[in-house]
């Protein structure tokens, strides 16, 4: 039977949550707070927790760190509908856990039955998925430790660099990783402590790619990803080098107000000018905008080396908006620049559509591998379309796309 974590400080909300994955079926034991769920997590081995981000004495930002350096497990945060909750659960995605819900706060409708039902519905999901790169969350969690101590050490020795950020960005391992069974009476082989080696925890960021040669003018790239996206959107963010000059769309899978912050997110982290999209508005080479959460983004028309921009809040697409399919769609059939379309980890099939029609049109086109993909849905619907050229580890995802723009001295004339 599937074993599930419920760490909540609130006894009302572990009862709740809990209640609702035993009726479905799930083997269910609960912790009060970030020690003890690092100790449960230890002992009980779950295939998946579900994670409080405010709790007394250990929180759940910490716990996550912990728990993938530690006992590497597939976490979905619940976190409160405010300012100060997005961006903890943006700190925690960074961490290493790979989705998200809010808890109801009444302003939008939504009651404890139906946080009940998307908590089950969301451990469905991940219970049933592909997941073979725990290991990559831990590196990412491991990476994040290891240059957040060093962080602290250098401000203790007076060493900190004027204006660096101590959090900075996570380096995503790479290196073998160990498949990790979901199946209810599959043996599992992932122990605590296994997957990535030392190796594939990379002490120092590479910073961004070097260009080498001729590249093509005003290229356009159209990023997809969803659950276990962020961390790995932000990582090729940090690496993606300002002389490709490209003009970069994101449709990352998130609700209203997440995609805002963090947008300011990787704008903090790139050499790219990165914002949420606005409706009418032209992104330019070395541009990036992020779709809105519960909005559709589409290219318009792309003149002068620039692309227009729309929002429609039509309906939805594969259950969601903004949807990857939308944007590569409108982006194949209106984009006239050199054109790169790239689908990352995700659940789902959203983005498969959008990779054909981007083939079709003559872009090229990118899907994270197996192996470094927390959930392999999206790529992998990607790649069944027989339209993906490049398949590709999260830590080459960058040099992927910077060689679909090499242009090898070759010119149109």
């Amino acid at each position: 039977m599937t074993r599930v974590l419920v760490v909540d400080d609130s006894q009302f909300m572990r009862t709740v949550v809990g209640n609702a994955l035993t009726e479905a079926g799930y083997d269910v034991e609960t912790a009060t707070n970030g020690s003890e769920a690092i100790e449960t997590a230890a002992a009980y081995d779950p295939d998946v927790v579900t994670m409080d981000v405010e709790m007394p004495e250990l929180g759940g930002i910490d716990a996550v760190e912990r728990i993938m350096v530690t006992n590497p497990t597939l976490i979905l945060m619940l976190s409160v509908h405010t300012e100060q909750g997005t961006e903890a659960t943006l700190d925690a995605l960074e961490r290493g856990a790979v989705d998200f819900l809010h808890k109801p706060d009444g302003s939008d409708g939504r009651t404890l039955a139906h946080l009940s039902s998307e908590v089950v519905d969301k451990v469905d999901e991940l219970a049933n998925a592909n997941v073979s790169s725990i290991a990559l969350a831990r590196a990412s969690a491991s990476a994040y430790a290891t240059r957040s101590h060093r962080a602290d050490r250098d401000v203790a020795t007076g060493r900190a660099v004027a204006g660096a950020d101590p959090r900075g960005g996570l380096e995503v391992g790479g290196g073998s990783t160990t498949s990790r069974p979901t199946g209810p009476d599959e043996q599992r082989s992932f122990r605590p402590g296994a997957g990535a080696s030392s190796e594939s925890e990379p002490d120092d960021d590479p910073g961004p790619v070097e260009l080498e040669g001729e590249y093509a003018a005003d290229p356009t790239i159209v990023l997809g990803a969803s659950t276990g996206g962020p961390k790995i959107v932000e990582r090729l963010f940090e690496r993606l080098p300002a002389d490709l000059e490209a003009k970069v769309l994101v449709v990352q899978h998130m609700p209203e107000d997440f995609t805002e912050r963090f947008a300011e997110r990787l704008d903090r982290l790139s050499e790219y000018d990165v914002r949420e999209a606005a409706n009418g508005e032209l992104v330019r080479s070395g541009e990036a905008a992020i779709a809105p959460g519960d909005a559709h983004l589409e290219v318009v028309n792309n003149v002068g080396g620039r692309l227009r921009v729309r929002l429609d809040d039509g309906e939805r697409l594969h259950g969601v908006r903004p949807a990857i399919d939308v944007t590569m769609q409108s982006a194949a059939e209106n984009a006239v620049d050199p054109l790169c379309g790239l689908v990352l980890t995700g659940m789902g099939r959203d983005g498969a559509a959008g990779i054909e029609a981007v083939k079709t049109a003559g872009g090229h086109t990118i899907a994270q591998d197996e192996a470094t993909s927390p959930v392999f849905g999206i790529p992998c619907q990607a790649i069944q379309t027989g339209c993906v050229d490049d398949i590709a580890p999260a830590t080459e995802l960058v040099e992927t796309i910077v060689d679909a723009f090499d242009t090898d001295g070759e010119t149109d004339e």
